[in-house]
């Protein structure tokens, strides 16, 4: 059976599931509380409807509850959080209409963003203290969502196994040279549809098809796990080199699992593309609602998490890159400098997930 895209196949179980979606975004901290997404987000006592801001969120980080927390402490303003999938959520805030209590919708992908937007539930957000803190590249063109981050996906190698002068671009990984040495997660994968819909849209279907083929050809074993599995699968020598995300390799450094640690110690990050098209970047992002009761507090909270506290917050406790340049980095991100990235509209990302996702099936990329 193929592989069903991320867009192809809307909501199709009952509200409740979305408790079964949302078993590894547990948040912590006294401001930031996690409802019952059966519930209506406003369900927790507050000395004034006011102060409060409702969230949908698909995003599942510890460091955006450290975030909320501190917003709550600057401001008063309780923060309440659902969590889902980014599908269930939107069509969650498309049967509510108007009686919806969410405020904010919060997730990652850029496609994803603009499928919220393509849907009808967020509106425009306004404030010059937003467009200060977010250059014009990592905001949507009618300002329907705001960036909060980003996350380059590279190559990660074995230190003890490849000489970085041997690496260059995603389309060398799928030559003979790496056949049975590349790692990558599954197909189903949004980061592996989203890498191959940005090749759709810079080079052409064929291109991007003929690379899918070269990288389901040159895999180690058959793709199993997360990003993190890959490291280890690198730790382990079942492969040389993988595509992960950068933030992973900051959170296994700041592991409290020593093995963890270990095995992010012993891999390296290279930055493909430097001289071609530059390196996949995606999004982390948040809309205002269509019907938020909250709106003022709604963008309060937004323009907190792209200040430089909000931001420096953010990277230094989930290893993404920040938004705001003005943000302070951790050391890691400091050391890997500046890098070339991929110039697209995020909302690309989106448009060619479909047909991404039936190239990843017909190359047989499980």
């Amino acid at each position: 059976m193929k592989k069903r895209s991320l867009f192809s196949t809307l909501l199709v179980t009952s509200l409740a599931l979305i408790v079964t979606a949302c078993g590894s975004g547990s948040t912590t901290g006294g401001a930031s509380s996690s409802v019952n997404p059966s519930a209506s987000p406003t369900a927790s006592p507050t000395s004034s409807k006011d102060q409060v801001v409702n969230i949908y969120t698909a995003r599942h980080y510890d460091v955006d509850s450290v975030l909320y927390d501190a917003f709550t402490k600057k401001t008063g303003i309780k923060v309440n959080e659902i969590k889902g999938t980014a599908e269930e959520l939107v069509e969650r805030l498309k049967r509510e209409g108007t009686s919806s209590d969410a405020d904010l919708f919060i997730t990652v992908d850029g496609g994803v963003l603009n499928y919220a937007k393509q849907n009808g539930v967020l509106q425009a957000i306004q404030s010059s203290t937003i467009d200060q803190n977010v250059p014009k590249q990592w905001r949507d063109k009618d300002n329907n969502w705001i960036g909060i981050a980003t996350r380059a996906r590279v190559i990660v190698y074995a230190k003890d196994r490849v000489n970085p002068q041997d690496l260059s671009t995603y389309e060398d990984l799928a030559t003979d040279k790496w056949k049975g040495k590349v790692l990558a997660r599954s197909s189903t994968s949004l980061y592996n549809q989203s890498l191959v819909a940005a090749f759709i849209e810079l080079d052409g279907e064929a291109k991007a098809e003929a690379w899918a083929k070269g990288i389901a050809t040159n895999l180690a074993r058959k793709p199993e796990g997360g990003d993190r599995d890959q490291a280890k699968a690198i730790a382990a020598k079942v492969g040389d080199v993988a595509i992960m995300n950068t933030y992973y390799v900051g959170q296994m450094l700041a592991s409290k699992d020593a093995e963890e640690v270990k095995v992010a110690q012993n891999i390296g990050v290279f930055f493909p593309n430097q001289s071609t098209t530059g390196t996949h970047l995606n999004i982390s992002g948040a809309g205002l609602t269509k019907h938020a009761k909250n709106k003022d507090n709604a963008i309060k909270l937004i323009e907190y998490m792209t200040s430089k506290e909000g931001q420096t917050l953010l990277t230094k406790g989930s290893f993404e890159f920040p938004v705001n340049d003005a943000a302070d980095k951790p050391e890691l991100l400091q050391n890997w400098g500046k890098f070339k990235s991929q110039q697209i509209d995020f909302a690309k990302l989106g448009d060619h997930n479909k047909k991404a996702t039936e190239i990843l099936n017909k190359v047989g990329w499980k």
